[in-house]
């Protein structure tokens, strides 16, 4: 989830900004945190664990299954 909300800061606060120092650039973050904070909703997730889970370990049985279909090198 960190990584998400670090993705959301980058396109929405700073990925369109041109930041003379660093001091600019860190006011640009807390202001935007700041007001993230003050209109703030929990991330919805929109699939359970076990389809999470089901898509993860069908990938993997997917992978093994081509692996076993390639030729052998010459």
């Amino acid at each position: 989830m960190v990584g998400i909300f670090f993705g959301i800061i980058t396109r929405q606060a700073i990925g369109r900004g041109t930041f003379t120092s660093l001091k600019d650039l860190i006011a640009a973050i807390e202001t935007y945190i700041d007001g993230w904070n003050e209109r703030c909703q929990p991330f919805v997730r929109t699939k359970t664990a076990d389809q999470i889970l089901e898509k993860a370990t069908s990938g993997q049985d997917h992978r093994r299954s081509r692996e076993t279909r390639r030729p052998a090198p010459v």
